[in-house]
């Protein structure tokens, strides 16, 4: 099969156009997926921005307390996240066990 350069052209619009397809449907994804993480840590974020603000209060006299406050708030959002990644493990696996029937032995 002989190539022409009217053929040519044709395959390379075609991939052109299927590359600008590919990114757009990509781009449609990423905005999904990222207004998705925005709500789920809204709450998180939330805190993270009050933490930030108590943050820029501190100053040379209180900065012990408000250091060790900030500790503490920042445990606590990492203890949440665990537990909420533990609750997510079990019950995804207390879905997949299938109850055994008693007096059943092999």
């Amino acid at each position: 099969m002989k190539l022409t350069v009217k053929s040519l052209k044709i395959i390379l619009v075609v991939v052109l156009v299927g590359f600008g397809v590919g990114i757009y449907l990509q781009d449609l994804q990423h905005q999904k997926s990222t207004q998705h993480a925005w709500k789920a840590n809204r709450y998180n974020l939330s805190r993270f921005d009050k933490i930030t603000e108590y943050n820029q209060k501190m100053n040379s006299s209180n900065w012990k307390l408000m250091k060790d406050s900030i500790q503490n708030q920042l445990d606590t959002l990492m203890i949440l996240r665990f537990r909420k990644e533990v609750d997510s493990i079990n019950s995804i696996t207390t879905t997949e066990e299938k109850p055994q029937t008693a007096g059943v032995f092999r």
